[in-house]
């Protein structure tokens, strides 16, 4: 005997939705890395404690001026840090935001 499938049918007159910050952190946070280059950004600033913008651009087969657009982006969102160091800057993970991306992601 088949079993009968059901489907879920979809309310015609849904609740609003209210402004949900923890939305708008999340939609934040996931824009910032829904590109694979600030994917691979932050696996790279995972492995090490810091880098440098030059390593982080020999890691990558990209540009230079497109790994820093890159790490502006991440920058912007919280979830790397920038700290000048000379004629330089050193990036890092800034875990907090990381934690937060994670918890959010598993609020879904």
């Amino acid at each position: 005997m088949a079993k009968k499938k059901t489907t879920k049918k979809c309310d015609p007159s849904p609740a609003k939705l209210t402004p949900d910050p923890a939305a708008d952190q999340l939609a934040k946070l996931a824009w910032a890395i829904a590109h694979p280059a600030r994917v691979q950004i932050v696996q790279l600033l995972l492995r090490r404690d810091a880098c440098v913008c030059g390593e982080i651009v020999s890691s990558l087969p990209l540009a230079q001026s497109t790994v820093s657009q890159h790490l502006k982006i991440l920058k912007e969102s919280g979830l790397i840090q920038g700290e000048v160091d000379g004629p330089k800057v050193c990036y890092c993970i800034n875990e907090a935001q990381l934690t937060k991306l994670k918890t959010l992601v598993g609020k879904l």
